[in-house]
């Protein structure tokens, strides 16, 4: 855009501010989103209902004499229904135990997934934290047995490890990216793989291998390179969620956070006004990478479980719905990952409480996710009028 005052002098424009609900109409510019995203909740929920009760025995059993006697059909589904859904919510957060338990669950969720949104606000998909989880895992575990440190600094020195060797591993796409226009979506689904394998590679070393052991594991790490645990919960528990503000202040109060979003908002404006896009590639992807290390550190240095092929679960995976759900946002991340370890938490509950499969809870995850991807159908169902998904942050990196 040229400047047309004094002699006419013609400047490169800055790159747009990318789409921030906060710069057009403040907090009012969420509700279309919130609103979004509590719908989705409650037809996620509808429908889960459903599915429970046409599972449920005594309600199939009254199908039979539903028109001789329909009232048995309706209690019976009454009755399934709100014993499932009272044992989720009581198997997340009706205890001291379920908090703490639900609470344990979502802090590797909220690592994870934080490590996705901030490349997702960088432009990039990050497909790879479940790879970046176990590399972070071998080396912070393996600091955690093999060195005697005293208590304070052999936690930091694992927990550094593991942060190091995640965040270099998540740096190689992000450097591919910069210097060869690699995708970064084939580029860690890759290395996932090849994480995979290495982490086999070293389980079958003797370093690394628990004595007396036929299985592919490690030895727990020491007490002193352990997360301390006050009332039963680990801290790092409070380390997810200072991370979470870290975040935060990472792309709403600095520099390099005001170039990832200007990145992923528009590549070819930034790299106009000056910015570099290969250095934002490298760092929001290393960042991302560490993130992701230190959500394993939630079991491996939180929980004190062995390093296997098997120490990420689905974690990496989970952490793309977290940040969908959470709109790419670090409190939406937070509030995603809460509300899916209460799921998984309580999920425990429903077939022991209730005799529903623990896998109901997964259709809950995914019916949510789903409607929240697809807010033309919410909006479709309900008869909404639509907003102009401003809480939306996509990654531009796909074909980028």
């Amino acid at each position: 855009m040229s400047d047309q005052s004094g002699a006419g002098t013609v400047e490169a424009a800055p790159p747009p501010e990318p789409d921030e609900p906060t710069t057009r109409g403040g907090l009012t510019a969420w509700l279309p989103t919130v609103v979004d995203t509590i719908v989705a909740i409650g037809l996620a929920l509808i429908i889960g209902a459903i599915l429970i009760i046409f599972s449920t025995e005594d309600v199939i059993d009254s199908l039979g004499y539903f028109f001789s006697y329909p009232w048995d059909f309706f209690r019976f589904a009454g009755t399934a229904v709100w014993d499932a859904y009272s044992s989720l919510v009581d198997g997340a957060v009706g205890s001291g135990t379920a908090i703490r338990r639900t609470l344990e669950r979502a802090a590797p969720l909220i690592c994870a997934g934080l490590g996705v949104s901030l490349a997702f606000r960088s432009g990039l998909f990050n497909i790879g934290a479940q790879g970046q989880m176990l590399l972070g895992a071998l080396a912070g575990g393996y600091v955690g047995f093999h060195y005697d440190l005293p208590p304070g600094i052999h936690l930091v020195a694992a927990l550094l490890a593991a942060l190091v060797a995640g965040g270099l591993y998540g740096g190689i796409a992000g450097l591919l990216k910069a210097r060869t226009g690699a995708h970064e979506v084939i580029v860690t689904i890759m290395l996932n793989h090849v994480a995979g394998f290495i982490v086999l590679y070293f389980l079958a070393k003797d370093t690394f291998q628990r004595p007396n052991s036929n299985n592919l594991l490690t030895p727990p790490v020491a007490d002193s390179a352990s997360f301390p645990s006050v009332g039963g919960l680990h801290l790092g528990v409070i380390l997810a969620l200072v991370a979470a503000g870290l975040v935060w202040w990472l792309l709403e109060r600095s520099t390099l956070g005001f170039e990832m979003r200007a990145v992923g908002a528009n590549p070819d404006a930034a790299r106009t006004a000056g910015m570099s896009v290969a250095r934002v590639y490298v760092a929001g992807m290393m960042i991302a990478g560490m993130l992701a290390a230190l959500a394993v550190t939630m079991n491996v240095l939180g929980r004190q479980d062995a390093v296997t092929e098997n120490i990420a679960g689905q974690v990496g995976f989970e952490a793309i719905t977290v940040a969908l759900l959470g709109r790419a946002t670090p409190l939406g991340t937070v509030l995603a990952g809460l509300l899916f370890g209460a799921l998984s938490s309580g999920g425990l509950a429903m077939q022991s409480g209730a005799g529903v499969p623990p896998e109901m809870a997964q259709v809950l995850q995914a019916l949510i996710v789903l409607f929240v991807a697809a807010p033309a159908l919410i909006r479709g169902i309900t008869r909404m009028r639509g907003g102009d998904g401003g809480g939306t942050v996509m990654a531009k990196g796909w074909g980028g």
